[in-house]
């Protein structure tokens, strides 16, 4: 496979900063307007799931797509990723329950698994070494805006439409990201017998599936027994071990193994798990926070997510002239140690209890990431050749949504957990059921006005408390992902490795 001439580069460039735009817009409105959903479908304990689901399949459509877009062309495979990203955001909008929600959540992480790596790829594809240090600085901003304008359309959608337009408003952006990579991107792709490796997606996908939903059953419910949990857990372990096995005999293997020899994708990958976790998390958790314990409306609620969008392309445009001069691995030891200062926010939040507060850790998490997400992608890139630069790139990413997945699902099950514990020890006195949705009520200012001063400082006492376990994970992923950063190689590729 190689690159062909005739690429319109700003228009394409255009094409995928407005689809990254779509994602990341997605990701802000829907963070913010999940209360509100949650007042309307109900269902609190299935709140994780919403974001479990799209993200199981993001996850697991990652690297496929990843490969067959280095097998089939970049244009292909992105087109069909927004369609079935739009098909899911329209059926998402029309959900009637929270059960049906998380159905159409599926669909919709299976077509956002292809749209932000292989937007990178072709970035990655079109731009040399250098150009694409500065480039990335472009890719980031896109966060920003978003982070202004999600929450702003979110709370809109909310107070004055439908949640369902936080999932329709996708559908123009997609259609005409598609048409313009479809037009304007010109590639050559060699004309060979290929073979997908369905069987690899497959087993990948009973094994993070089988771990995820041991995960969201510490919630207290026990609707499965320790045998079946353990039967999960062996499943999970199982389908592992034989991917990995799978993946060294199959022709065109979904993952190169052979990848991972390399340090700067290694530990880069590892960190950007742990990463992950953080990021996801507090997208899914601090909105409830702000609402439910801190009594703030859905638009403050946003605007402490904001400033995450807002702190990573700051840090990411300066990462990209950084790197350059001292390199991938100090560059990246910056952003690890802003990981570590806005888990220290998020962990001493119960104690300041001020959206300020939680909006600087939000805006440090934000340089954390943007100073390391960036340096990865640009080392990953610039160590491998043109015919496993989507793999790799996607590789990075999966690594990141995987861990956001695992870490939702857990931090989620244990949230429930300590919720549900609390309220059957210390609800029974004021006669509130001991179930998880009973936090519904917090999360709409209708709600928390028909309760009772006593009700409503229980019910917050609780939520706080659960929370807080959360943040104490947050605080020790954050040591994690700063201690793998560290291991990163001090000298990294100078020459770029392209075959053209």
């Amino acid at each position: 496979m190689s690159k062909s001439k005739g690429t319109k580069r700003p228009l394409v460039l255009a094409a995928v900063m407005l689809a990254m735009f779509m994602a990341a817009v997605e990701a802000t409105i829907v963070a913010t307007a999940m209360p509100g959903i949650v007042a309307d479908l109900g269902g609190f304990s299935l709140f994780s799931w919403v974001f479990s689901s799209y993200l199981l399949m993001q996850v697991v459509m990652i690297p496929l797509y990843g490969k067959l877009a280095d097998l089939y062309g970049r244009k292909l495979i992105f087109s069909i990723g927004i369609g079935l990203f739009l098909l899911g955001s329209l059926l998402c909008g029309f959900a009637w329950s929270m059960e049906v929600l998380i159905i159409s959540r599926f669909l919709q992480g299976m077509g956002a698994g292809a749209v932000q790596p292989i937007a990178t790829t072709i970035v990655g594809d079109m731009y040399t070494k250098e150009e694409r240090a500065n480039i990335q600085g472009y890719l980031a901003s896109i966060w920003g805006i978003s982070a202004i304008l999600g929450p702003l359309l979110g709370a809109f959608f909310i107070e004055y439409a439908h949640w369902s337009w936080i999932f329709w408003i996708n559908i123009p952006f997609g259609i005409i990201s598609a048409a313009i990579v479809i037009f304007f991107l010109h590639e050559k792709v060699e004309k060979k017998k290929r073979s997908i490796d369905f069987g690899g997606s497959f087993l990948l996908f009973v094994s993070i599936a089988s771990i995820m939903f041991v995960l969201v059953q510490f919630d207290g419910t026990a609707r499965l027994s320790i045998p079946q949990l353990l039967l999960l857990v062996c499943l999970s372990i199982g389908s592992f071990v034989w991917f990995i096995l799978h993946e060294k005999k199959v022709k065109e293997p979904m993952m190169t193994l052979s990848l991972w020899r390399k340090k700067e994708i290694r530990y880069a990958n590892l960190a950007s798990f742990s990463a992950g976790a953080m990021l996801l998390a507090v997208s899914s958790f601090l909105p409830t926070y702000v609402q439910g314990v801190l009594g703030q409306t859905p638009l403050v609620a946003g605007l402490t997510l904001t400033v995450i969008s807002i702190g990573w392309p700051i840090s990411s445009t300066i990462a990209g002239k950084m790197m350059l001069k001292t390199g991938f691995r100090v560059t990246a030891l910056i952003g690890g140690f802003a990981l570590v200062i806005g888990s220290i926010c998020f962990f001493t939040l119960p104690y300041i209890n001020h959206p300020l507060w939680a909006g600087f850790g939000s805006f440090m998490l934000g340089v954390g990431m943007g100073f390391s997400t960036t340096t990865f992608i640009v080392s990953i890139q610039s160590s491998v050749s043109w015919n496993v630069r989507g793999e790799a790139t996607a590789m990075n990413m999966f690594m990141r949504l995987l861990g956001g997945a695992v870490g939702v699902a857990l931090l989620g099950g244990i949230l429930n957990s300590r919720l549900r514990a609390f309220l059957e020890q210390e609800g029974a006195s004021l006669g509130i059921e001991p179930s998880i949705d009973a936090v519904n009520v917090l999360l709409e200012a209708e709600g928390r006005t028909a309760l009772t001063v006593n009700e409503q400082q229980l019910l917050q006492a609780g939520l706080a408390g659960s929370l807080s376990t959360v943040f104490i994970a947050l605080f020790i992923l954050a040591i994690i992902s700063f201690l793998f950063i560290s291991l990163l190689p001090k000298d990294h590729v100078q020459k770029e490795n392209q075959d053209s």
